[in-house]
């Protein structure tokens, strides 16, 4: 949502881990006793949470932030550690790479922190919503800010369910110092996020052109609520939800190419990822369900420290003589994420040659020296095995492109601030899928990736083709870079199968505690009032 209201973070309580992860540090005279009382200081509030939601993605914090991992690269900690990237660079992430990471190791800790962080801002809005003296505007604000808190509380369970396992549900604001924590069963946590999406289904806006950009409708509630519903097992609820929003006719599959940059070369897939392009809004585009507002120079959007994905994807190419910086290349990419050949090798087949999604216009493949200084100015720089392992040259996605003409010219920008789409209609279609094969009904889901795959170009699937594998490989070929990989594979349960079959890196040290993380050690040591037990293999 542009123009966030930056007093928003203000009027919500800052959290930490384990026993303090749900004390509360007051902010000034925006307590939620003066600011919790009208319908102005619950929008101002639940705007925080949205504020709050996109920090995922932030690095070295900012002067507005609702919360900062302090570390770069948050979110690409998901994609190693799998089968699709590995690293060499960034000593944090190489632990998570080769699975050397401990119950110490520091995104072990900021994801908890962030996760009850969120949960933590979306209790106190639903408490204080609760107050008999609110002066609301319209009679149907409370269930709307409550179904918008809600939305966010599941959306924080999210990550400690997939990450943790068996994790405390907290379901009201803590303000007593407590050391007594206890561990709620997975499957217990679930239904308490069904509950809570199904509330925010039913009580969030219909319109996606009704609403300002990046906030949040039934659709985007009915799309989460899907992948839970697989996360529960419960594929036939899983399928249900998938189809309320497809069959809902208010997103489609975008099949021509539309938004900001349709005169430059390009084909429609590209388009979803050019800057400007991500809402509907103002681009057009109705494929994307939720858009998280990041965009550069506006009140409200996102600064150099809010996402590197553009760092972590793109290759360190203007170390190589011949080579200098440019936004046509990435800009200043730092390699914390390289391609495993395996995928994206232009020799791997793991493309069809029609496919758009593996096109030049989204895939780089063919690199040119660009120094105009050097003897080698324009001439092809090939790939070589050697360049690769050494972060300096492959293939890139070029979703995490940018442009930087309102920059200030300034091509070595570090930030990837352009809107970020978190849910699209493609990947419903592939939690469609996924709800159908586990249901034995593998015609029917083929069908369902036939949508997304005609729009690419491939060619058609059987009912005999859809297996997990199959799908696993197909979400690679839509969603690379906008999926959480781990949170895919565990929930499909590859995770140790593909690991041990792609990554080199990681398939020395795999044993079956990594299926999950470890709890923060901070958290166990802190709860001494009752047992807190590590996950399996992590003591």
């Amino acid at each position: 949502m542009k123009k966030i209201k930056y007093i928003a973070i203000s009027a919500l309580l800052a959290f930490c881990s384990c026993s303090d992860f749900l004390d509360e540090e007051l902010k000034s005279s925006l307590a939620p006793e003066n600011t919790y009382t009208n319908t102005h200081g619950f929008e101002v509030g639940v705007t925080g949470l949205y504020e709050y939601a996109r920090s995922e993605f932030n690095t070295w914090g900012g002067e507005f932030n609702g919360f900062s991992h302090g570390q770069a690269t948050p979110v690409e900690v998901f994609q190693i550690g799998t089968d699709i990237m590995f690293t060499n660079t960034d000593p944090l992430l190489v632990s998570f790479g080769n699975l050397s990471y401990t119950p110490l190791s520091h995104y072990v800790n900021s994801w908890w922190k962030f996760g009850y962080g969120l949960a933590s801002n979306a209790n106190l809005i639903l408490e204080y919503s609760e107050h008999a003296d609110v002066d609301w505007d319209n009679p149907t604000d409370k269930a709307g800010f409550q179904a918008e808190a809600r939305f966010f509380r599941a959306y924080a369970y999210r990550y400690l369910v997939y990450l943790y396992g068996d994790i405390p549900w907290v379901d009201k604001v803590e303000r007593d110092f407590r050391v007594d924590f206890t561990r709620t069963p997975k499957a217990e946590v679930l239904n308490h996020m069904i509950e809570d999406l199904k509330f925010a289904a039913g009580n969030l806006p219909e319109d996606p052109d009704a609403v300002l950009p990046g906030r949040l409708t039934k659709w985007a509630a009915l799309h989460l609520l899907s992948e839970v519903y697989l996360m529960a097992g419960m594929n036939a609820e899983a399928e249900d939800a998938a189809r309320q929003v497809i069959d809902s006719h208010k997103f489609e599959l975008m099949k021509d190419r539309f938004g900001t940059h349709t005169k430059e070369p390009g084909d429609v897939f590209s388009d979803m990822f050019k800057e400007n392009n991500q809402n509907r809004n103002t681009a057009g585009n109705k494929e994307t369900i939720w858009v998280m507002q990041l965009e550069y120079n506006v009140v409200g959007g996102g600064g150099e420290s809010e996402d590197w994905a553009l760092r972590a994807y793109n290759p360190s190419y203007f170390s190589i003589d011949g080579f200098t910086i440019a936004d046509s290349l990435g800009g200043r990419g730092v390699a914390q994420l390289i391609p495993f050949p395996w995928w994206i090798d232009k020799n791997s087949g793991f493309y069809e040659a029609e496919d758009i999604r593996n096109s030049d216009y989204n895939i780089k493949r063919n690199w040119y020296y660009n120094d105009p200084r050097s003897e080698k100015y324009g001439q092809k720089a090939e790939i070589t095995e050697e360049l690769w392992k050494a972060k300096k040259l492959y293939p890139a996605i070029t979703k995490f492109f940018y442009g930087v003409q309102d920059k200030g010219g300034d091509e070595g920008y570090g930030g990837c601030t352009k809107d970020r789409i978190k849910f699209r209609l493609s990947e419903t279609y592939l939690l469609l899928a996924e709800a159908l094969m586990n249901q034995g009904r593998t015609d029917e889901a083929a069908e369902a990736i036939n949508e997304v795959r005609l729009r690419a170009k491939a060619s058609k699937i059987t009912g005999a083709q859809v297996t997990k594998d199959f799908l696993a490989d197909e979400r690679i070929r839509e969603l690379i870079g906008e999926e959480m990989r781990r949170f895919t594979l565990c929930r499909l349960g590859l995770l140790k199968e593909r690991v041990l079959r792609y990554n080199t890196d990681a398939a020395p040290r795999w044993n079956d505690k990594h299926w999950l993380w470890p709890i923060p050690q901070d958290v166990i040591n802190s709860n001494t009032g009752s047992a807190f037990p590590q996950n399996p293999g992590w003591d």
